[in-house]
């Protein structure tokens, strides 16, 4: 939790107590602008399924919520514009070029990880694998049998850019090799219609994501230079426009408890890309599945109105206490 909101609310609760009011949450005292909470959401379905867990308990809580599909540098220049007021896919290390700028001059914070463990890095079918391509330093020598590409996801994706700058560095002898742009659906529908002949190809993967369980698929070694170590090890952190958890104690407080786990996003993640389930009504069922995520994300969080947090949700979710 921020220190210095930490810090005002234990003010003022001391001082109410010596004057023997009732400690009213500070969280009721938001101002008019927080009303609407703004997310920045990039097309990725693991931050789609995350973005609609946290609009149900803010909808829950009497908050209004908008989510834009933008790309990540729009995501962060939103951010620092007042465009938008959260992201919560804040990928690191891989998306350090891109973000660190922004909170390094204080325009965005880095809130908490939300995700622990996460993966991120090139892929290959099994059968490529098991064929001898099992390290970036393996994808020269048969550049023929990949049309020399390596298969990205939406342009301006902090993948996408690891994947230019090892080309053009050179980097394992890729420097001729060129980056096809797509998205995320694309990428996997190409790769869908490779498997079935064992045609050949390299592609940006990660974790939590379906293609885990939907595709014998295997990560290749080496990029850690790009990639970082641990096959591109990440944690995913949430991020805010400057200042916000501070104008807006009540939902900065329910940012900083979010946390989400490996299974619990590739079940969601399926139940979205794979049988087409609205995102939102997804989240539902899981939280009406799963209720006791909500007593970690609402400790200390209230509705819009000043009321206890946990219970509301409970109702508005039709989740029995």
């Amino acid at each position: 939790m921020n220190t210095t909101l930490l810090n005002r609310r234990m003010t003022f609760g001391v001082g109410a107590a010596a004057l023997g009011f009732a400690v009213a949450p500070l969280q009721a005292a938001e101002p008019e602008s927080c009303e609407k909470v703004r997310f920045a959401e990039v097309g990725w379905t693991d931050i789609t399924a995350t973005t609609a867990l946290t609009t149900e308990v803010l909808e829950a809580l009497g908050y209004e919520t908008r989510i834009d599909t933008v790309s990540v540098p729009i995501a962060y220049s939103g951010m620092k514009n007042d465009d938008f007021d959260v992201f919560l896919g804040n990928w690191m290390p891989s998306m350090a070029s891109i973000s660190d700028p922004y909170v390094e001059d204080g325009s965005v914070d880095r809130l908490g990880a939300n995700l622990e463990g996460a993966k991120y890095t090139l892929a290959v079918p099994q059968y490529v694998h098991d064929a001898g391509v099992t390290s970036v330093a393996d994808l020269a020598e048969h550049a023929e049998k990949f049309d020399g590409n390596i298969h990205g996801i939406e342009a301006g994706n902090d993948g996408n850019q690891l994947i230019q700058d090892m080309i053009d560095d050179d980097a394992f002898g890729l420097g001729d090799w060129s980056l096809v742009d797509s998205s995320e659906a694309g990428m996997l529908a190409e790769l869908s219609a490779r498997t079935p002949d064992e045609t050949w190809m390299v592609f940006l993967g990660w974790e939590p994501h379906p293609m885990n369980t939907n595709y014998d698929m295997a990560y290749l070694s080496g990029a850690d230079d790009y990639f970082g170590p641990n096959l591109g090890g990440a944690t995913v952190y949430t991020n805010t426009r400057g200042g916000y958890a501070e104008e807006c104690g009540n939902v900065g407080t329910l940012l900083e408890n979010l946390e989400f786990t490996l299974t619990m996003e590739n079940q969601l993640m399926g139940q979205i890309s794979d049988q087409g389930e609205d995102p939102r009504e997804a989240a539902r069922d899981y939280l009406q599945a799963n209720p006791a995520v909500l007593e970690t994300w609402l400790e200390g969080v209230t509705t819009r109105e000043g009321e206890p947090g946990l219970p509301a949700v409970k109702e508005a979710l039709d989740i029995e206490s």
